[in-house]
């Protein structure tokens, strides 16, 4: 029995399936998730002798579906997407086209087939308890066969992570039962430590000046405050004339800044529920090295996303997979590109700001933002000065001359308020001729062009029945 025994037999099916199957494309989404999943699935099938091709996709329509049936395989894997597209699945699969086995965490749509693996079956939440790599994970531990598939823990974790899965900063539900297995295998690390991004790769003072988590004056966005608050403490903050790392210092001194930092986020009146943030649960993969993007789950999720983000999934898979010469080369590059891009789109909507209607807010960043990071963007956008934290966020970018990107944040309070914002994403792009899906506090839609508006009315009318 696996790490979740209410999916173990739909795990099991899906792995008996795969076996039997005389050719396997498996398809899987780009983001972080997403290729964590094709990398936990694609190690579980090699592992099991099951030869494959894999293939990404930026997001899963009726062309795509049409695009992967045309590749003439017995059976079809997807990886972190496919439930939301069961209808057009299903159409191919009752045409003879392709078997499909379907790992996802992403609502299902109305429509049923025999290997669905997916956590929502079950009544196991899929935005907070599993996501896309952990159901990959679950059926890469049903195809084990002499080897132990447990040490894809890891990768699963990273995964979860990325897809913000992470409740209040630690994995909970049947993600919760991976992270004791990567533990029990020797492939993870789990610990508590500062709450900031960066603690493997960041200068100091960067590490505190660009922490997000919670914003505290005088170092938040304050590059000589942070640099005097960390003068003013009682370590040794260089060597060799370069600043140090939070993963240089040792463990006294990590507490002496720690305890600093919250004594001075109380005097200059942050919360005290906020300052408990400081402070959060952490996630290690034990086999990477120190002091790199790839020690880190949050670092290591955020390197696989500026990778699939600007066309080379090839390279984060790549990194997924062990190869850490070119892949990783690149991927830094990327990295480097990507947040140079968020930083740039986040500008943008701090000069423009955003425009409101009674339940949401939103902002059309045109072609000046990349449709594959709007979303990330408009996440970041909520903890901007002007935005209200406390209604949901649209975002929308240009996708084609055709067809415009919708991405949508909420918060894990607005969640537990009622809001859903795969619902709104599905419901107002149908009404205006477009399609959509994802979860319940990020989801992302595809509009015809020139439909923005009426989509705004009717996001804001489901979004009003859903909060009343």
């Amino acid at each position: 029995m696996g790490p979740v025994p209410d999916l173990s037999e739909r795990a099991t099916a899906c792995a008996d399936r795969l076996r039997q199957a005389d050719s396997v494309l498996l398809a899987s989404h780009i983001d972080a998730d997403g290729l964590t999943s094709a990398a936990i699935a694609s190690t579980g099938l090699e592992r099991a002798d099951i030869t494959h091709d894999v293939v990404f996709k930026k997001q899963l329509d009726a062309d795509e579906i049409a695009s992967i049936a045309a590749r003439e395989f017995d059976t079809v894997l997807f990886t972190d997407f496919g439930s939301g597209q069961l209808d057009i699945i299903a159409e191919h699969e009752r045409a003879g086209d392709f078997q499909p086995v379907i790992a996802d965490h992403h609502q299902p749509a109305d429509r049923e087939t025999e290997f669905h693996l997916n956590p929502l079956l079950e009544g196991i939440n899929g935005a907070s308890e599993l996501s896309g790599a952990g159901a990959s994970y679950l059926l890469a531990r049903a195809l084990e066969d002499g080897t132990d598939n447990r040490d894809l823990a890891a990768l699963a974790v990273v995964g979860a992570v990325g897809d913000m899965q992470a409740v209040g900063g630690e994995l909970v539900g049947a993600n919760r039962d991976i992270v004791e297995e990567g533990i029990a295998a020797g492939a993870l690390k789990e610990g508590t430590d500062l709450a900031f991004y960066g603690k493997q790769t960041r200068p100091l003072p960067k590490l505190l000046e660009y922490a997000s988590e919670v914003r505290i004056p005088g170092i938040s966005n304050d590059e000589a405050g942070t640099v005097s608050f960390l003068e003013g403490l009682d370590v040794e903050l260089r060597a060799d004339g370069e600043w140090r790392r939070w993963v240089d210092l040792t463990d006294d001194e990590q507490q002496t800044v720690a305890s600093a930092l919250v004594q001075h986020a109380l005097k200059r009146g942050v919360p005290a529920n906020k300052v408990d943030q400081l402070v959060g649960t952490t996630y290690t993969l034990v086999d990477e090295p120190e002091g790199t993007e790839l020690r880190d789950a949050s670092e290591f999720s955020t390197l696989l996303n500026a990778t699939a983000r600007y066309e080379r999934a090839d390279v984060g898979l790549g990194v997924c997979l062990g190869d850490r010469t070119g892949a990783l080369d690149r991927a830094r590059k990327l990295l480097q590109n990507h947040r140079r891009n968020l930083s740039d789109g986040l500008q943008q909507v701090k000069s423009k700001g955003v425009e409101r209607a009674e339940h949401v807010q939103y902002f059309d960043a045109g072609d000046e933002i990349r449709e594959t990071i709007v979303g990330i963007v408009a996440g970041m956008a909520l903890g901007v000065e002007g935005v209200d934290p406390d209604r949901p966020i649209l975002a929308f970018a240009e996708k084609n001359d055709e067809e415009t990107k919708v991405s949508s944040r909420g918060t894990a309070r607005l969640v537990g308020q009622g809001l859903d914002l795969s619902v709104v994403m599905r419901e107002a792009s149908q009404s205006v001729g477009g399609d959509g899906g994802g979860h319940d506090v990020a989801a992302g839609a595809t509009v015809p062009a020139g439909a923005e508006e009426e989509f705004i009315e009717a996001a804001d009318d489901i979004v009003a029945e859903q909060l009343e």
